[in-house]
């Protein structure tokens, strides 16, 4: 399997080479050079299989021959062996035709574990083999940091950089990266938005002597692997909800838009999926760029559901360059736009097939809110407001028949102050939570400034021996 770059300057890469570089050299984000595809047969046979290994199933065309087949299920046994739930990704149903997919069983409560336990042992795994390090640098609105951080932390060929937003993720979401004891973790605290931290991570790749001196590598959605492993659990769900044989929809709390692509992406593989719904907070970039065909971010405002309070959304750029027609020129000249002018405009022949494979509903706070109120009043059921709002915008959009999984994408716990609000009870914590939030914290605040968190990399990190 070679991968491109939607910019089309960089080099082909087999599948280590992109894993380890994160963003491709020119900028772009790196792709698959074609879809593999499932026949329904091959669909059909999933059922009744492990998570682990429908998995193996999924990811193996992606990977090729870059690991052996049994090495590579080993790696993946190991990444789910410590999910909190036998079916790793289990099903509850809310409604006739609307169900729940419990994606927050892993280490840190939230979806983001699903990707990054098996990116975490695939790279050490590559770096280990090349007698290799890395420094691994992150932007997070909130669970990615963590999950990153709980994958990498205590690796020897790696030292991981995260950087959040100061003082605008929840108390729990910061608490999970700031408690790591292991000196190889490094938290960074800016003085700004997550698009500014995102800003700031796209920076430093773009420098490329920065990027080739530190040997610098990402785990935020733009790496492929995180989409990868994300395509799993659509195939999983859809088919114990009885896909091939009917259709299946899904609802994503969307930010970064990498989750919804994932679901995009196995559609293309071949899963009869119905509808695609984005379900945004008030950051609702997407569905304005849906509505209009304008991609103008705007200024971004604190909500119940942080973790999608983002204006660019790093992911649609790759969405942009199947629907462009893979056209490479086509997505430099409208990022070009983007930096230019703060706006690209999309042509009608770009925005109608986005129409046709995605709804995007917006929910705002008070909605949020309700959701979570209204399903615990009805099932006893407790969701955190991000999975609010996957119920809330797939609920708009059912159609009779045809299951619409929601994906419930973080545990209650890690938002107990709206979540107790609405239910008026206390949010029960997991045990491996409770340590973690009477831990002492490491962390640095710095500016929003590109230099100054480039200086701070470049004397922490071990990489060329510049640290330690």
């Amino acid at each position: 399997m070679k991968y491109v770059s939607t910019r089309g300057r960089a080099p082909e890469l087999e599948f280590e080479d992109v894993m380890l570089a994160g963003l491709a050299r020119d900028g772009g984000l790196y792709v698959p050079s074609s879809w593999p595809e499932f026949s329904p047969k091959q669909i059909a046979a999933m059922r009744g299989a492990s998570y682990a290994q429908i998995a193996f199933q999924v990811m193996a065309p992606f990977v090729g021959s870059s690991i052996s087949k049994d090495e590579f299920q080993a790696l993946i046994d190991q990444a789910y062996a410590g999910f909190a739930h036998n079916a790793v990704a289990p099903l509850v149903q809310a409604d006739a035709d609307l169900w729940i997919l419990e994606l927050f069983h892993g280490p840190t409560l939230a979806f983001k574990d699903f990707a990054m336990q098996i990116l975490g042992a695939l790279m050490d795994r590559a770096l280990t083999k090349r007698g290799a390090r890395a420094t691994i640098l992150g932007a997070t609105s909130g669970d990615t940091g963590g999950a990153a951080i709980n994958a990498f932390a205590g690796r020897e060929q790696i030292d991981i950089f995260i950087l959040y937003p100061h003082g605008r993720v929840s108390d729990v979401q910061r608490r999970q990266m700031t408690t790591a004891p292991e000196q190889n973790v490094f938290n960074i605290a800016l003085e700004g938005t997550f698009d500014d931290c995102q800003a700031v991570v796209k920076a430093l790749f773009n420098d490329l002597e920065f990027r080739d001196s530190y040997q610098v590598s990402g785990v935020n959605s733009i790496n492929w692997a995180r989409i990868m492993a994300q395509i799993v659990y659509y195939f999983s769900s859809a088919v114990a909800l009885g896909a091939p044989d009917r259709p299946v929809s899904f609802s994503v709390p969307t930010g970064n838009f990498g989750d919804i692509f994932a679901g995009f992406v196995a559609k293309k593989m071949g899963l009869p999926i119905e509808q695609l719904v984005i379900g945004t907070n008030v950051n609702d970039i997407l569905v304005r760029t849906l509505e209009t065909g304008i991609y103008q971010p705007q200024g971004v405002n604190a909500t119940y559901s942080p973790s999608m309070d983002i204006q660019v959304s790093s992911n649609f750029e790759r969405l942009m360059f199947e629907m462009a027609g893979r056209d490479a020129g086509r997505i430099v000249a409208l990022m070009n736009d983007l930096e230019q002018t703060g706006h690209f405009k999309l042509s009608d022949n770009e925005v109608s097939p986005m129409r046709a494979q995605f709804q995007a509903v917006r929910i705002d706070e008070t909605q949020t809110f309700e959701t979570i109120q209204s399903v615990y009043q009805d099932n006893h059921y407790v969701i955190d407001p991000h999975s609010a709002i996957a119920l809330a915008a797939g609920a708009k959009c059912l159609q009779k028949g045809v299951p619409m999984v929601a994906l419930s994408t973080a545990h209650p716990a890690k938002f107990p102050s709206v979540v107790t609000k609405a239910t008026e009870e206390n949010v029960d914590q997991p045990a491996r939570l409770q340590a973690q939030l009477q831990a002492q914290e490491r962390l640095e605040i710095l500016a929003n400034d590109v230099s100054l968190v480039k200086e701070y990399i470049a004397g922490k990190t071990r990489v060329g021996g510049t640290a330690g």
